[in-house]
């Protein structure tokens, strides 16, 4: 029977859009979403964290204080080695990125919170920053000569064609590969999660022999949070480190 079997796992239902408050303006759709929402959630708290922790004096810092310089030093640190000193000045864009993306991620990983980056389209908007950012960039600083990027030295003759064509298409490629990584990262973490967490409801539900068999899946979802978590830095490390090593590019197209 139809009604014994209970409802279908869904695990894609977890990353639903759900208009919050709906707005309406000359026939289009403005509604502040859940996504938005937590969107604007993760921009407070970072805004707030920052705000809070510079507010520190010259004794002994506080626990926001010292979460703020750890999180400066740690992008600066990263900007500094890939980029060198000259991409400081991009260091508001990246420790921006950095934070929006570790908030995100962790925020995702509540019961019934939303996961912002597991949609691609919010991964996509943040990767296309950087890249128009490193092309603009890269015009503006080295006009014609910011395409040696694509021309590597020492490269043969015979091959420089085939090279060249190779790198133009890396490049383009780079929102892609950008934004997806982080988005399928995020996606197949809380898939495989809400996936256990079912078999735990549904063995639990079940005999009791299945009861004992539900510690099982149980223990994996314990497991699998903790990876989660260190999932959530890992990518936004990654998403960081990518950025500044595209801005790098800007700034030393021909890799000197």
């Amino acid at each position: 029977m139809a009604g014994e079997t209970g409802p279908a796992i869904n695990p894609i239902e977890q990353f639903s859009l759900s208009p919050i408050v709906p707005i309406h303006i000359a026939g289009h759709d403005f509604s502040l979403t859940n996504s938005g929402l937590l969107m604007l959630i993760v921009v407070g708290l970072v805004s707030a964290l920052m705000l809070f922790g510079a507010r520190g004096g010259p004794g002994v810092p506080g626990r926001l204080q010292s979460l703020a310089e750890i999180a400066y030093e740690f992008i600066a640190g990263m900007l500094r080695s890939a980029a060198g000193e000259g991409g400081m000045r991009f260091f508001p864009l990246v420790f921006s990125i950095f934070m929006f993306v570790l908030l995100a991620n962790l925020i995702g990983l509540l019961p019934y919170s939303f996961t912002v980056t597991s949609h691609l389209i919010v991964t996509a908007a943040l990767a296309l920053t950087v890249f128009l950012t490193v092309v603009v960039v890269g015009l503006k600083e080295h006009g014609l000569h910011f395409f040696k990027l694509f021309v590597p030295s020492d490269v043969p003759i015979y091959i420089l064609p085939l090279v060249v064509a190779i790198e133009v298409f890396s490049f383009f490629v780079r929102p892609i590969s950008h934004s997806v990584r982080l988005f399928a990262n995020m996606l197949a973490g809380h898939i495989t999660i809400y996936v256990f967490g079912s078999f735990v409801v549904m063995l639990l539900g079940a005999g009791v022999v299945l009861k004992a068999v539900s510690v099982l899946p149980f223990a994996m979802i314990i497991g699998l949070e903790a990876l989660e978590l260190l999932v959530a830095f890992l990518q936004a490390y990654v998403f960081a480190m990518l950025t500044c090593m595209y801005l790098n590019d800007a700034l030393h197209p021909g890799g000197h």
